[in-house]
């Protein structure tokens, strides 16, 4: 058995867990940078994620100024002349905003001014200035731009440059407000792996006049979306704040951010940023200064306020305490971005999710340690629980459990997870269950179907190809290597043998033994027997192996008596042919035995062997001795209690001490008719007088059994039996038994 198991069960179990310990291997290998593909895949599950939760309420303090498409119609296209955008800002900021950003880049001068058209005029100055005064347009729109900017709380955008284009002026540098300092102090800004920079691209000096400054670039990640935005952007070895990040500090009245970081060593010394304080608030980003937005929604989530309605002044109490981004929706003006939750975002939108996310302290957070502990115990305990039950139990339970893995994997990472803002990637660790799941199934199917050619093989000479399936099938129950059951073996001869092999010629003696061994063999896999061995005219079968069998001593009484009941058709045939009559004995009996492959280095048969199969093999010899074509012993016996029987003796045979009850099987008790039951109660009433020892009545009992059926040779037995032991009376110790003294 433990060679069978160890044959059958460990292979697959053995390349289920190579394919966990090279997961976890290769795990490791990413050091802190997953690839790519894998990043991508897990930011897809976010996506998914995001459309699970659906919308949330965004904060109330942030209000976005829309330069769409009713406003261009109203007012003309963008740009609009820099007084106008004076005039929205300085309605937004009597309406009592506490920060205004503006999501664009002034970076030339306003071709519409006044003043750029005189220098540039070649119109006599006169008729210029009446053009100007006809329009009391004031003469450098910049300019009162610039001025308006300076008394407002505000924060010009503007953008950088990545790439050296050899533009570069090194007296152009933003000046943003706020205080910048490092945590530790003892490292540098040029340690940090911040987003660098070559160069601004700055607003003109004239609108230049604003309280602060920030950057808006935003950088899609490689399938177009964004998901991160840089808080910090390095240039010359200085950190500078984004646009959203310098609107919230302002928004919170605080003049001071804090960068934080801490030292690490993958192989190479370095420095991981961790996250930003904007005062007391804490906001973790990633290693590069990006935080990873927490989106409200899909696109206008937040307070619109159309830019034409802001530069007529129209419900401007709806700006009071609020921080104000100024930006598009209008598709022309190419300010739209892919998010998680639509293709088509306004930009503007994207730094008030930032913005909002600073102030609620709710960006998402990527946790590498919570991720690490995660993707062990789904690699490693989800595998080695998804390799015993696709080993041991099959590929439905298999499926079924992968798929509730993953399942219970990705509900939990984002009841207990995403919802609670954290970002643990799951991909990783369910291909790792999917790839397992199709190298240990291929590995069952390969090896299931050496195990099944190897078992057709070996019990298709002994079983019916039908049992064979089930052995194929259940090959865990076998019993290949040697154990003891209970089982039932049945051992049939046919009666004057020699007799009958010395009148035969040898090809006729074969044909004769082919045609009576055939059909009693079918019976006896019809009855799920096993044959263990053909001995010249002697079938030896038994049941409850390779497969247990619960119900073998039924099985096995009802294949002897379907051999009993085949005997006349068989007898039928052969006096056709001109064959002699054949009768058969047929002997049963139930109890432990051992069974397994036996025998030695130079040839093992299947069988079993034991005491129990050695009363078997007497019970079959008693059959002349009784005249019954069946006889059971007490343990088969006991096993059918539904079968009518009749007791035939108590017995001691051949290298036995303790006596045997043996029994004639009759059929099922309910199918007995009356005459029957009432000659097996008289037979029995005499047997129990002939025990006794009232032998003068069992004789005369016996004597009138004999008379109603002189051709059971049982009856003849026990009439002679009663006249021997009333001549000779057996001893006061006597047992009831009859000592057998032949094989």
């Amino acid at each position: 058995m433990a060679r069978l198991r160890s044959l059958l069960s460990p292979s697959p179990f053995k390349i289920g867990c190579l394919v966990i310990l090279a997961a976890v291997a290769f795990f490791y290998s990413f050091g802190i940078q997953k690839p790519r593909l894998l990043e991508a895949l897990d930011q897809r599950v976010v996506d998914t994620m995001f459309h699970w939760r659906g919308a949330i309420p965004a904060g109330e303090r942030v209000v976005i100024v829309d330069l769409d498409e009713h406003s261009l119609h109203q007012v003309g296209q963008w740009p609009w002349p820099r007084h106008l955008v004076a005039q929205m800002l300085a309605n937004i900021g009597a309406g009592g905003a506490a920060a205004i950003g503006l999501d664009m880049v002034f970076a030339e001068p306003d071709r519409t001014s006044p003043a750029t058209m005189l220098l540039g005029s070649s119109l006599d100055m006169t008729v210029c200035l009446e053009t100007v005064m006809s329009r009391l347009d004031p003469i450098d729109h910049d300019q009162v731009l610039g001025e308006t900017l300076a008394e407002l709380p505000s924060v010009l955008g503007y953008v950088f440059e990545r790439r050296d284009d050899g533009l570069k002026d090194p007296f152009q540098t933003p000046f943003p407000a706020a205080r910048i300092q490092l945590v530790p102090p003892e490292l540098s800004f040029a340690d940090l792996q911040l987003i660098g920079a070559y160069r601004p691209i700055l607003n003109v000096p004239e609108v230049s006049l604003a309280l602060s400054e920030g950057f808006f670039n935003v950088f899609p990640d490689i399938d177009g979306t964004v998901r991160r935005v840089p808080l910090l952007m390095i240039m010359d070895g200085i950190p500078y704040p984004s646009l959203a990040l310098e609107l919230a500090r302002l928004g919170l009245g605080e003049e001071t951010l804090t960068i934080h970081a801490e030292e690490l060593v993958y192989g190479e010394r370095r420095h991981a940023l961790l996250g930003v304080s904007v005062g007391p608030r804490y906001i973790p980003t990633d290693e590069q200064g990006q935080l990873t937005a927490n989106f409200r929604g899909p696109p206008f989530t937040f307070t619109y306020v159309s830019a034409v309605d802001a530069l007529r002044g129209q419900d401007l109490e709806i700006f009071q305490d609020k921080i104000v981004i100024i930006g598009t929706s209008a598709a022309g003006l190419s300010d739209l971005r892919a998010t998680p939750f639509s293709e088509v975002f306004p930009g503007a939108e994207v730094h008030a999710t930032v913005v909002d996310n600073i102030l609620a302290g709710d960006p998402l957070v990527h946790d590498i340690y919570t991720e690490i502990g995660l993707t062990h115990a789904t690699v490693i305990g989800g595998g080695l629980l998804l390799t015993f039950l696709l080993v041991y139990s099959g590929p439905l339970a298999g499926g079924l459990a992968a798929l509730g893995l993953i399942i219970a994997a990705v509900m939990g990472n984002y009841f207990y997870f995403f919802l609670q803002n954290q970002v643990v990637g799951l991909v990783y660790p369910l291909s790792t269950l999917v790839l397992l799941f199709m190298v240990v199934t291929l590995s069952n199917y390969f090896f299931e179907g050496r195990q099944k050619r190897y078992l057709s093989k070996a019990f298709s000479q002994y079983v019916p190809p039908e049992l064979v399936k089930e052995v194929a099938a259940r090959p865990h129950d076998l019993a290949l290597g040697g154990e003891s059951r209970e089982m039932t073996v049945l051992f049939s001869d046919v009666r004057g043998f020699t007799a009958i092999s010395e009148n035969l010629e040898a090809a006729e003696l074969s044909q004769l033994m082919n045609e009576m061994l055939t059909p009693l063999t079918q019976v006896i896999h019809q009855h799920r027997g096993t044959i263990d061995k053909y001995m010249g005219d002697a079938i030896m079968a038994f049941w409850g192996a390779p497969l247990p069998d619960e119900d073998h001593a039924r099985h096995g009484l009802q294949a002897a008596l379907a051999m009993a009941a085949a005997m006349p058709g068989i007898r039928e045939k052969f006096k056709a042919r001109g064959w002699p009559a054949i009768y058969i004995g047929v002997g049963l009996n139930s109890g432990p035995m051992n069974v397994g492959n036996m025998g030695s280095e130079f040839r093992m048969a299947y069988t079993v062997m034991g005491d129990a199969v050695n009363l078997g093999a007497r019970l079959e010899g008693l059959t002349k001795l009784y005249g019954a074509e069946i006889i059971i012993s007490r343990a088969t016996r006991d096993l059918v209690p539904d079968y009518a029987c009749r007791e035939l003796d108590l017995v001691r045979v051949s290298g036995k001490a303790r006596p045997v009850a043996i029994f004639e099987p009759l059929g099922p008790a309910a199918n007995l008719d009356q005459a029957t039951t009432n000659e097996l109660n008289r037979y029995h009433q005499a047997l129990n007088l002939y025990r006794s020892c009232r032998f003068a009545e069992a004789a005369q009992l016996f004597a009138e059994l004999h008379q109603t059926n002189p051709t059971r040779q049982l009856y003849r037995l026990y009439l002679d039996r009663s006249h021997q032991c009333q001549k000779h009376p057996p001893p006061p110790t006597w047992d009831q038994t009859f000592n057998c003294t032949t094989k």
